[in-house]
């Protein structure tokens, strides 16, 4: 029996699906999802296994025309890493969004660097998201599909929509085919190469980016200090971190309100995931500028 295996890059602007795409395929809620560009800050594998094939999908940080802070030239980094040791590319667009994805000359030199980079050498395959939104118009993916065709004529274009899991055999099919015979580079019964501790960190951090607005979900960082697995529950002890003293008033809110909601939420969502009642624990601490300080990066994971 032939066995394949290799490892699949998704990459692509903010908010066309990257994560819904990965968390569709593998089955399981590997990344974070929300409505709000640069949810994903990460370098996330998720593991799709078959009886003869397996593929590590990579879920990346979404393209950035300008670099704010130290935290998005990492997850810029993580979007080239993912580059240097992928079989094949996926790259995520959205139907009828062209002007939008490419906001800036900028933007699309960094996307084209990135082509460069790899010479040719990788399959690329460009997928146009979200096509369950265009109903009965079809001239706005014939369109789409052609500036896609005229930008990369090399590759292979496929439209999809990840949330309704359209096209998704046919794309597993099409990655099969490109990847090389080799046996797995993981255990088949793993989803993911991140921690137990690392998905609590990215569930609360996905309930911050619902309950609060504006800047708070992007100054605010978490990390699992507790992680204590009982035979009935799971205890754990979470901080989040934030870079001044007024985002610290809002996420606790007046008597401790709001974060009590975030602890309300987050416990349902991480009960879901783990199957198991948990007791949780929330601090709230300040870290000054931790976006723009490598020390501190490092020490959240990143």
């Amino acid at each position: 029996m032939i066995y394949k295996s290799g490892f699949v890059s998704i990459i692509g602007f903010p908010n066309v699906g990257k994560s819904t795409l990965m968390n569709s395929i593998i089955g399981e809620k590997i990344s974070i999802i929300t409505h709000k560009p640069q949810t994903t800050r990460h370098r996330i594998l998720g593991i799709f296994n078959k009886y003869n094939l397996q593929i590590v999908f990579s879920d990346t940080p979404g393209l950035i025309s300008h670099n704010k802070n130290f935290l998005q030239k990492k997850m810029m980094k993580y979007v080239i890493r993912s580059f240097e040791d992928a079989d094949i590319i996926l790259l995520l667009t959205e139907v009828g969004k062209i002007k939008n994805l490419l906001e800036t000359e900028r933007l699309k030199k960094i996307l084209m660097n990135f082509i460069k980079q790899i010479n040719n050498k990788i399959p690329i395959i460009v997928l146009i998201n979200k096509i369950d939104k265009i109903k009965s118009n079809f001239n706005i993916l014939y369109k789409t599909i052609d500036y896609w065709s005229n930008i990369l004529p090399q590759s292979e274009i496929l439209p999809i929509s990840a949330l309704k899991k359209t096209n998704q055999d046919l794309l597993i099919d099409k990655i099969k085919v490109l990847l090389s015979e080799h046996e797995p580079f993981y255990p088949k019964e793993l989803l993911s190469d991140r921690s137990k501790r690392f998905f609590v960190n990215e569930i609360i951090r996905e309930r911050v980016f619902f309950l609060y607005k504006r800047e708070i979900p992007y100054s605010v960082e978490i990390k699992t200090e507790i992680f204590k697995q009982k035979e009935k529950y799971i205890e754990i002890s979470s901080i989040l971190y934030v870079e001044r003293d007024s985002q610290k008033n809002i996420l606790i809110g007046y008597s401790g309100k709001s974060l009590k909601r975030l602890k309300f939420f987050s416990i349902k969502k991480i009960e879901e995931f783990f199957q198991k009642k948990i007791i949780l624990f929330l601090f709230v601490k300040i870290c000054k500028n931790w976006r723009n300080n490598y020390k501190y990066l490092k020490y959240f994971g990143y």
